[in-house]
């Protein structure tokens, strides 16, 4: 499942979880209106789910008020679902396809492979919008975090880590970031991956990353950035597993709605920054 895409002309949006789904609708509003011009139909993928009957109803419902023409509520439960030719028929004519929480790792594991997860990186290509929320946003980045004890994760070996869907390289993506605590699962996957950037969304919080690789934060919540690249030192090759980690110099961002980060220059952008580069990207 190692990313074959470095680049792509459809967006992609990473949601901490918790999303408003009855109310005003903020994030999933601006999730639909990134679909393509004449395509309203959305496909909202319940693996990762182990309540799907309880999690794709208020999907359903969310997007047909938000003007869906039609909402494909997919709970593909197997390899054999996901190789399912109706399935992949049902992606191909979508223009938005959202992941739901659960469980990152059940997600990997059913689609990797597979005919509809192919179908969903051809959408991607094509320009459809590529959404998840808690687990489902986990796992959209070529590597995923999928364990890892919040309360005291800055050891070595503390975060579990595996290939992830591969809808965007460079980047590691936690969800209900600030909620659980999650900051030193980030800090420890710094200090062994600095080239990776951290990317913690609070819940109803959610960062759109758009193809030329700038992030846009969207809704109420905070999106934190754990920028390690230019990491100075870190005692983490010498420790043994389980041993503290010691780090220098890891720059931290809270990013706002409006805010945006340019992921290759590793440079913030205030408001006006990001809506003149967003212009002239368009």
């Amino acid at each position: 499942m190692t990313s074959q895409l470095t680049a792509t002309p459809g967006h992609i949006v990473a949601i901490g979880g918790a999303e408003d789904k009855t109310s005003d609708l903020e994030i999933l509003k601006q999730v639909f209106a990134l679909a393509p011009v004449g395509s309203h139909e959305v496909a909202v993928i319940a693996t990762a789910s182990s309540i799907p009957d309880q999690v794709l109803p208020d999907y359903e419902a969310a997007f047909t008020r938000l003007g869906a023409s039609r909402v494909h509520a997919l709970n593909i439960q197997d390899r054999k679902q996901a190789a399912d030719a109706r399935n992949v028929s049902l992606i191909e004519q979508s223009g938005v396809i959202f992941f739901t929480g659960g469980d990152q790792l059940r997600l990997t594991n059913v689609l990797g492979g597979s005919a509809t997860l192919n179908a969903i990186r051809e959408r991607l290509l094509a320009s459809a919008v590529v959404a998840g929320t808690s687990a489902g946003a986990a796992a959209l980045p070529g590597t995923m975090i999928y364990n890892g004890n919040a309360a005291d994760a800055l050891r070595k070996g503390a975060v579990n880590m595996t290939s992830g869907l591969g809808f965007v390289d460079g980047l590691i993506i936690d969800s209900h970031f600030l909620e659980r605590g999650r900051f030193t699962r980030l800090m420890e996957v710094g200090a062994s991956n600095p080239e990776h950037l951290g990317v913690g969304l609070g819940e109803d919080a959610a960062v759109i990353i758009h193809p030329n690789r700038i992030l846009e934060a969207i809704g109420p919540g905070h999106v934190i950035l754990i920028d390690s690249r230019d990491l100075a030192s870190s005692n983490i090759t010498e420790l043994s597993m389980g041993g503290a980690v010691a780090i220098e110099n890891m720059i931290l961002h809270a990013m706002v709605s409006g805010h945006g980060f340019d992921v290759d220059a590793r440079r913030y952008l205030v408001t006006d920054e990001l809506s003149a580069l967003l212009e002239d990207s368009r």
